[in-house]
């Protein structure tokens, strides 16, 4: 039985079911995540037009019809969860990474559980139809300390990596950085985007994980209610994307949130312009652009272990540590004994 199916299963939590998602379930996604990120302390909060733009737009990869379920107790929607794959850029392995929420109210009650082993069991399924030689993994997100972590570790899943969000909580003390000999900014348009994405998933690939490179992915990244081309920073050489930020202002965020915060959603250079004073060059004038359109602090994510040096080179810019995230692992093989 798939998640495509049109029938509800019944689960060891009393009175529990899971379903298949319908697009009328963003509200209650939304609304689930945000409730989850504010009892633990995170600093995001998403949106529903953020959260159709994201689930509305299936690739072979991520298809919300196939890979998300939501769980329901006497009638209401309690909790979701959601996987999709990748193939690890380590050449050897082929995640399905997976995500879920339990609304803070119905904590305790194992639904958390229920939604993993479910997400393990579509998962299987849907690997046993993938032709591949690569080796099956499942991978799964949690913040440090909060409930999912147990959820995880009681499911025989390991820590893999560690991934922080990072805040610069002043934007006072700027200084701009010039860009390398050659190096030029130009104001992005529509023309430009379908260059961006693939300068930006190249420059991606010497990371940890993998990615979505499908167009799909793309238009899923530049449907985002928020997507904002003037804050977006792209250097070019020429006629080649040497790097950029992809800058970007949720005001309802920041209203949640009572701050008003910008963050760099993406810093990328591609890999014959690293090492030249261009990140540096870009976070500088990123923050400064920030800071003009009204901002007093600046958020990124980074993987801890980053091996270009993202990390000191962020601490140099001014940020610190905020928040910490785990990449859990296990192997498949190991889920099916």
């Amino acid at each position: 039985m798939t998640a495509r199916s049109a029938a509800s299963r019944q689960f060891s939590v009393p009175g529990l079911t899971l379903r298949p998602y319908l697009d009328s379930d963003i509200a209650e996604i939304a609304r689930i995540g945000n409730a989850e990120s504010e009892a633990d302390g995170i600093s995001e909060r998403v949106t529903e037009e953020g959260e159709r733009a994201w689930y509305g737009t299936p690739s072979e990869q991520f298809d919300a019809a196939r890979d998300v379920v939501m769980a329901e107790l006497e009638g209401r929607v309690v909790g979701f969860a959601g996987q999709d794959w990748v193939d690890n850029r380590d050449g050897e392995l082929r995640d399905h990474r997976f995500w879920g929420c339990v609304d803070p109210e119905y904590r305790g009650r194992g639904i958390g559980t229920v939604l993993l082993a479910d997400n393990e069991r579509r998962a299987r399924l849907l690997a046993a139809t993938h032709d591949t030689q690569r080796g099956r993994s499942f991978v799964g997100f949690a913040a440090l300390g909060r409930p999912a972590t147990r959820v995880l570790e009681a499911a025989g899943y390991e820590i893999n990596r560690y991934f922080f969000d990072m805040v610069r909580t002043s934007m006072e003390g700027l200084a701009d950085v010039a860009l390398p000999d050659g190096l030029e900014l130009r104001p992005v348009t529509r023309d430009h985007y379908v260059t961006m994405w693939r300068a930006n998933r190249e420059a991606f690939r010497d990371h940890w994980g993998g990615g979505d490179e499908s167009e799909a992915a793309m238009q899923r990244f530049y449907d985002q209610p928020d997507s904002d081309p003037s804050l977006w920073l792209i250097a070019w050489d020429g006629d080649e994307i040497a790097g950029g930020v992809i800058n970007g202002i949720s005001p309802a965020e920041n209203e949640a949130l009572g701050v008003q915060r910008g963050w760099l959603h993406s810093v990328f250079t591609r890999r014959a312009w690293r090492r030249c004073g261009l990140a540096r060059a870009l976070i500088a004038k990123s923050l400064i652009i920030l800071r003009e359109r009204g901002m007093t602090s600046a958020a990124l994510g980074v993987d801890a272990d980053n091996a270009m040096g993202a990390l000191g080179l962020y601490e140099e810019a001014g940020f610190a540590i905020h928040d910490r995230f785990i990449a859990y692992r296990k192997a498949m093989a190991e889920a099916e004994q």
